[in-house]
């Protein structure tokens, strides 16, 4: 069987003198693993459309659940991520992502549009390193399983209030007036961040990244997408650890 894909290549590994086996997160099927003989040698003409963070045109050859890389054409290498070691980290972070929670075999139309418009944010610094970040961890969780709770209060229902204690476990908010009552703790989080959050796992996808905060305010949305992430993981991230240690 053969088939023609596009897809973004989210980890690569080499065996042999110049064979790289590439995990490619696709629309229609999901991560698909292939090999790609001859890639790693300088004369081949696949060696930059199956490299790692390039979204290229794959022709695929299956045999017995093996696939091979028939041919393979750039579509957007992402050149200038290449240039900085940050937003290269975080960018292989997102593959990292990608590669934990995606389905194999799966419609991922979405989230690779997903990761796609993140990587190509990132590049161009169209929006900060947090917020990109935030974005995707949420709307990952949000896609893959793991949609938080956001409409309001889980006690009263009230979402007009200045603060708010997000639970990373449960996936809910208390206002601070029922966080009282019930002597729950939680992550204390501003009623702006409370906005963004919603915003990012409810809106179109078309407006998932246009809202507003401070630099104070994405910080603080940073770290609590990343709690909740890491909760439901339940495990931490090669990746995330090196892109922290910067």
């Amino acid at each position: 069987m053969r088939m023609t894909t596009d897809g973004l290549i989210v980890r690569e590994q080499f065996t042999g003198e110049s064979t790289r086996i590439i995990t490619v997160l696709t629309r229609e099927h999901g991560l698909i693993r292939a090999f790609s003989p001859g890639a790693r040698s300088l004369k081949s003409k696949y060696v930059s459309s199956t490299q790692l963070l390039c979204f290229s045109k794959l022709s695929l050859a299956e045999s017995k659940g093996i696939y091979r890389v028939e041919s393979a054409s750039p579509i957007d290498v992402f050149f200038e991520l290449r240039n900085d070691v940050v937003k290269l980290s975080l960018a292989q972070y997102f593959c990292e992502l990608a590669m934990f929670f995606t389905p194999e075999e799966d419609d991922c139309t979405e989230l690779l549009r997903l990761l796609l418009n993140a990587i190509k944010f990132l590049e161009k610094e169209m929006h900060s390193p947090a917020k990109l970040k935030a974005t995707v961890e949420l709307r990952i969780l949000s896609l893959t399983g793991y949609l938080p709770d956001l409409v309001g209060c889980r006690d009263c229902a009230n979402f007009s209030q200045d603060t708010y204690y997000f639970d990373p476990i449960a996936g809910t908010v208390q206002c601070e007036a029922c966080a009282q009552l019930s002597g729950t703790a939680g992550i204390r989080i501003s009623y702006a961040v409370f906005c963004a959050m919603r915003h990012i796992i409810y809106s179109e996808f078309q407006k998932i990244f246009s809202f507003k905060l401070s630099p104070a305010a994405e910080l603080e949305l940073e770290q609590v997408s990343e709690e909740y992430l890491l909760a439901h993981a339940e495990r931490n991230f090669t990746t995330l650890q090196f892109y922290h240690s910067l």
